[in-house]
């Protein structure tokens, strides 16, 4: 995992476990054969290409919060 994109990455979620629980998610996404939300001509591993896609604002997420 590249720092540089990590710090990046953790600008825009600035929550650290939200970060890791969307990085985990996209991974297992994209190691099961989903493509990248972008073009890119040097070899990323999973981890730096979910980074990615968040800093360049491809992917998001929502806080779900129950209500009862």
């Amino acid at each position: 995992m590249r720092d540089e994109y990590l710090k990046q990455a953790s600008k825009v979620i600035p929550d650290p476990n939200i970060l890791i629980n969307v990085v985990s998610r996209r991974v297992k996404q994209l190691k099961s054969g989903i493509e990248p939300l972008f073009q890119s001509l040097e070899k990323l591993e999973p981890e730096d290409i979910a980074l990615r896609e968040i800093i360049e604002g491809k992917i998001s997420y929502e806080l779900y919060t129950p209500t009862n």
